[in-house]
């Protein structure tokens, strides 16, 4: 079954818990004594309605302010597809939370309260997902019933969000407008009754007619080698295969292939996804690759299409979302992990900070924590890589702290 992956974005109040939950609800995906906690915990407080911010809201500091601090993965299923949902915060001291949530999704959901329309986070949560090319948007406008399902209020917020979607330089998005009650359901899983005006899709609906093309960048393929598989057993004595996951684009039994870094030319024998054999893969493939002669491939090579070669540089120029309290500046030394390469890196310039509002670049000497900025690297051994617009998963890096060994930084290669 096809897995759709799902960042959520919102302010505070903005009911982004509530519309989670009550996708949760309305797909039945929530079990039996999780309804019974809600309904206790909503009688309890009062409510003449049921809190399925519950439903999501794990940590205690959440609950208590009812306000989303953590990144939590939420899995649902439905006859078509299965689900796995990000749900970040929206503060902008937790822009480094959203960054992660949305690094891995191929749609997003932004909530707008209907009240207060198009608002300053609205841009951050924008501006990440252009940032990283997140193809499909959701603009949720919610609340609706505090509004008296007024077309007018949502028609002024859809006028708003498009004249900032004017400022996006990624032309391929998609963006959506969906008007909602995620208290009582309204346009979640279900039309509502009290919005006649609106005639598309539910929030549901939009997300079950999503076909892999819509939400997919057609890339280049890029193969990097997670492992070498040797079973040396008497049925497979000489079998050498290359595993890994397959990004970008689809790879055939009788490409030409190039080995990276080694340059080393060859031609694909075989695909191999664990018992099966097949012709053709297609991207987001897990699977293992034969060549027709035995040449040095290790963990960390890539494997690439001959006439598809990557830049293969050791100075990058890139926009990092920096995520340590200990500041980067220039001088600093990191280790870069791109793919399954790890490579020794050192600062070599932090040049600016950009605003997550559009209103362009500040000049910088760091960043601090929750910043995002256009930072130089030099490297001590030269990586294969593609612009991150060219192709997301050949473009992106982490920053890792050699002392410590946290993740310091995202970065994304220009």
């Amino acid at each position: 079954m096809e897995v759709l992956k799902i960042a959520t974005a919102g302010s505070v109040d903005d009911g982004k818990s509530t519309l989670i939950g009550r996708l949760l609800y309305d797909t039945k995906s929530l079990t039996t004594d999780k309804i019974e906690a809600i309904e206790k915990s909503s009688k309890q407080k009062g409510y003449d309605y049921l809190d399925f911010s519950l439903a999501t809201d794990g940590l205690v500091a959440e609950r208590e302010q009812g306000i989303t601090i953590d990144v939590a993965h939420i899995y649902f299923s439905t006859a078509k597809k299965s689900y796995i949902i990000a749900d970040t915060p929206g503060h902008v001291e937790y822009t480094r939370n959203m960054v992660t949530g949305a690094s891995t999704s191929q749609v997003s959901i932004i909530l707008i309260d209907a009240r207060k329309g198009v608002i300053e986070q609205t841009y951050r949560h924008f501006f990440i997902n252009n940032l990283l090319r997140v193809k499909d948007v959701i603009v949720a406008v919610n609340k609706m019933d505090l509004v008296d399902y007024s077309e007018e209020v949502y028609n002024k917020i859809k006028a708003d969000f498009q004249a900032l979607n004017a400022k996006s330089a990624f032309k391929e998005q998609n963006v959506s407008y969906i008007p909602l009650s995620a208290i009582n359901g309204g346009n979640v899983a279900d039309k509502s009754e009290n919005m006649p005006w609106y005639t598309g899709q539910t929030v549901l609906e939009h997300l079950e007619s999503l076909e892999p093309n819509d939400i997919y960048e057609n890339g280049i393929a890029r193969f990097p080698v997670q492992t070498v598989i040797r079973p040396k057993t008497e049925e497979y004595h000489d079998f050498r295969g290359y595993a890994g996951k397959l990004y970008g684009n689809t790879i055939k039994v009788g490409d030409a292939v190039t080995v990276l870094p080694s340059l080393t030319e060859s031609t694909v024998t075989n695909i191999h996804f664990f018992d099966k054999q097949f012709d053709e893969a297609t991207a987001g493939s897990s699977i293992t690759i034969e060549l027709d002669n035995d040449i040095n491939v290790t963990r960390g090579d890539m494997i690439v299409k001959s006439n598809e070669l990557p830049k293969i540089e050791k100075d990058i120029t890139t926009t990092v979302c920096w995520m340590d309290s200990k500041k980067l500046v220039a001088g600093a030394k990191y280790y870069v992990q791109h793919n399954s390469n790890r490579v020794l890196a050192k600062i070599d310039s932090v040049k600016n900070v950009i605003a997550t509002d559009y209103s362009g670049t500040t000049p910088a000497t760091q960043l601090a924590i929750n910043e995002i900025g256009e930072v130089t690297i030099k490297l001590s051994k030269a990586i294969y890589f593609d612009a991150y617009t060219d192709n997301k998963s050949n473009g992106a890096f982490i920053l890792i702290d050699a002392a410590t060994n946290t993740t310091a930084g995202v970065g994304f290669i220009k």
